[in-house]
């Protein structure tokens, strides 16, 4: 078995926000079930887990540190120790408001505007768990490579993952790519079921996850997440 493993943002289980992506997906990526979708849906449950079929192997989150596979002298209890320390040493919590977008063919939750803190936690997990991630192969690298910038493509040398830093933006993902045809039914429901259900609430990014993937075909489960140093005050105070 080689793993592949990642860090992300996912919402607390128990919240209000990760019950409604993970029923969007259709998965639960803290117990690796399967969830009911959302109804009543804008199309047959067929279509719908057609086009979730994609992000439903990832879960509901939000990429911090794209999956790798872990480098020769590194293992999962010394990720779990480095996850747990680097939020014992995150002093703030951003929080975003979110609202639902159309990124390249597919539908995601996304802030409404940029946030440099956001982007400085982001880029911070890419450097601080660097360290534990195995080289790109060649065979994965020149898959990956087609289509970026030159900019995006030193990112994937250098980093594992093109669009980190200037091309990094947060986003949960709720659908695969989707056919015109359906893109506006798809996202008019998405955006009235996310007010629906969270309303116009800020969303704290006030914990990370570790995720794994135990075989190319296999579902990302989460095996440790942890709430940040300023989130446990917070809660403590």
């Amino acid at each position: 078995m080689n793993p592949r493993y990642a860090i992300y943002f996912v919402p607390a289980p128990d919240s209000t926000l990760y019950r409604f992506g993970a029923a969007a997906l259709g998965y639960d990526g803290y117990t690796e079930n399967d969830v009911d979708f959302p109804g009543p849906l804008p199309m047959e449950d067929a279509a719908w887990r057609d086009l979730t079929r994609e992000p439903r192997r990832y879960g509901f989150h939000a990429t911090l540190k794209a999956p790798f596979h872990l480098a020769q002298d590194a293992d999962e209890p010394a990720l779990i120790d480095a996850l747990q320390a680097f939020c014992r040493s995150i002093e703030f919590v951003p929080a975003f408001a979110p609202i639902v977008a159309a990124l390249a063919g597919f539908i995601a939750i996304v802030p409404a505007a940029a946030d440099p803190v956001i982007d400085r936690l982001a880029a911070a997990c890419v450097t601080a768990f660097d360290r534990f991630r195995a080289p790109l192969s060649a065979q994965d690298r020149e898959r990956r490579v087609v289509g970026l910038t030159a900019r995006q493509a030193a990112n994937l040398d250098r980093w594992g993952y093109p669009f980190v830093f200037d091309d990094f933006r947060l986003h949960l993902t709720l659908t695969g790519r989707l056919a015109a045809d359906r893109h506006a039914v798809v996202l008019a429901y998405l955006r009235d079921r996310l007010v629906a259900v969270w309303g116009r609430g800020l969303v704290p990014i006030d914990r990370i996850a570790l995720v794994r993937q135990d075989r190319p075909d296999a579902r990302f489960l989460v095996i440790c997440h942890a709430a940040t140093g300023a989130a446990r005050q917070h809660a403590n105070s």
